[in-house]
């Protein structure tokens, strides 16, 4: 039967089955809030009540019933909006900000005014709808509206249509699909575990490779993995010694123009990342031309960032001259090693050993949210200093180690990113009729 809605989900004009509205088979409601300005409307609350806080559970897809919530609502706030229980079983879509998010009612719940709700007849299994919905998830992006926040509104909401194959049917496809969607979840958790431990050594590796090498000592020599505690007698150099530090410009919208003006980029603390440089979005500044001259920075210079989180305080970015004339803020030091006595990429890669990571995260001033150095502590921080012959090929090993690692966790971001794909295509041909679920049940459809 043909889908007499073809720009909410086209592919539903190649069901197996006859197409209908939702609330056809199921009864559609949603939710309210109760006035935040009458205390009583908020005591005694017991019945759990979704509300976009919630819709985390239901992001990845992975979680069907949502039994817990945020908060809940009381008798006395419902009676008073048109907040209403709905029993467990209840399907709930996500219509506002987070849209397209959907999930079953573990037990008798009420909603926000940002969910859409069907309890559904003889005629529906809940299980089967989810799967639907689902499976309609990238048409119910598109269909929202609104600048600020993106909405399906309820008339929409009303023409939703969906498959309706025998009840029977339905139970099979969402048994199978139950079965075959844990399954790719569990083959997506595995990849991504793989990645997780994948950044994790090479975190490790670099440490590994360039602590030692650069002490001509064994890595045991460290009494804990975790904390290398380097040997007293070990050939430190702090960085003030072997190289400068630059600082940046101050913004200042009220200094008077002058004739000597030049406009110029400059890098932002947004700008400098840990490892590389985002170039997408680079502002511009008309300062004199003196004070640009003493803030543009070179090819070599390793960026360091005046504050930000905590795990990222010091970590050094190498500048390889991306943008002629290009300035810096003064949240954003630039590091000028000696060429002679410190190659800049080794600088960067030991402000990322745990040698680098012990020292600005243990030296760095911590707010609630953030932490800060300064150019003193930078300049105090104390590195191996091997020949600069030696720094180089350190470096060179590092990098090629990291060159693999990296082509690994595209390998394995790649098979997520085509598990995800296939999960979907799999949701949406199974309730559409595409595949016969009898059939494939036990076929490696991965």
């Amino acid at each position: 039967m043909s889908n007499p809605n073809p720009t909410v989900a086209p592919w539903l004009s190649n069901s197996r089955w006859s197409t209908a509205p939702i609330r056809r088979v199921a009864r559609l409601g949603t939710g309210h809030t109760p006035s935040r300005n009458v205390p009583e409307y908020w005591e005694k609350c017991t019945t759990p009540w979704i509300t976009l806080a919630d819709v985390w559970q239901l992001r990845d897809g992975t979680t069907s019933v949502i039994s817990e919530t945020k908060e809940k609502i009381s008798r006395l706030g419902m009676a008073n909006s048109s907040a209403v229980k709905h029993p467990a079983g209840t399907v709930i879509l996500s219509r506002t900000a987070s849209v397209g998010f959907s999930g079953i009612m573990g037990t008798d719940m009420a909603t926000s005014q940002d969910f859409a709700t069907w309890k559904c007849g003889p005629d529906l299994d809940p299980s089967f709808l989810l799967h639907a919905l689902r499976a309609m998830r990238p048409d119910l992006q598109r269909l929202a509206a609104g600048s600020t926040h993106k909405t399906i509104y309820m008339p929409d909401i009303e023409q939703l249509r969906i498959p309706v194959p025998p009840l029977e049917e339905q139970h099979r496809i969402a048994n199978f699909l139950d079965t075959e969607t844990a399954r790719i979840d569990r083959m997506v958790r595995a990849r991504e575990a793989q990645i997780t431990g994948l950044e994790e050594r090479s975190f490790a590796a670099v440490t590994e490779a360039l602590i030692p090498a650069a002490l001509e000592s064994p890595l045991g020599t460290f009494p804990h993995p975790w904390l290398p505690e380097l040997p007293v007698d070990a050939p430190m150099t702090r960085l003030g010694y072997v190289c400068r530090l630059q600082n940046g410009i101050t913004v200042d919208e009220n200094r008077p123009p002058t004739a000597n003006d030049v406009t110029r980029p400059y890098l932002r603390v947004a700008n400098v990342q840990a490892g590389h440089v985002a170039l997408d979005s680079v502002t511009e500044i008309t300062v004199p031309r003196h004070m640009a001259r003493r803030s543009t920075l070179r090819i070599g210079d390793v960026l360091m960032t005046e504050g930000g989180d905590l795990d990222k305080l010091g970590r050094g970015t190498v500048w390889r001259g991306e943008l002629a004339g290009c300035l810096h803020q003064n949240h954003v030091f630039a590091l000028r090693p000696d060429p002679e006595k410190l190659d800049a990429d080794y600088l960067a890669l030991m402000t990322q050993t745990l040698h680098g990571r012990c020292y600005f995260e243990s030296t760095g001033t911590k707010t609630t949210n953030l932490a800060s150095t300064n150019s003193s502590k930078i300049l105090s921080f104390a590195i191996p200093l091997p020949s600069v012959e030696r720094q180089r090929e350190l470096v060179q090993e590092v990098h090629a180690q990291q060159a693999a690692n990296q082509r690994m966790k595209h390998s394995l971001t790649r098979q997520v990113a085509l598990l995800a794909e296939r999960r979907q295509t799999l949701i949406t041909a199974a309730v559409t009729g595409q595949i016969d679920v009898t059939t494939a049940r036990g076929v490696d459809a991965v």
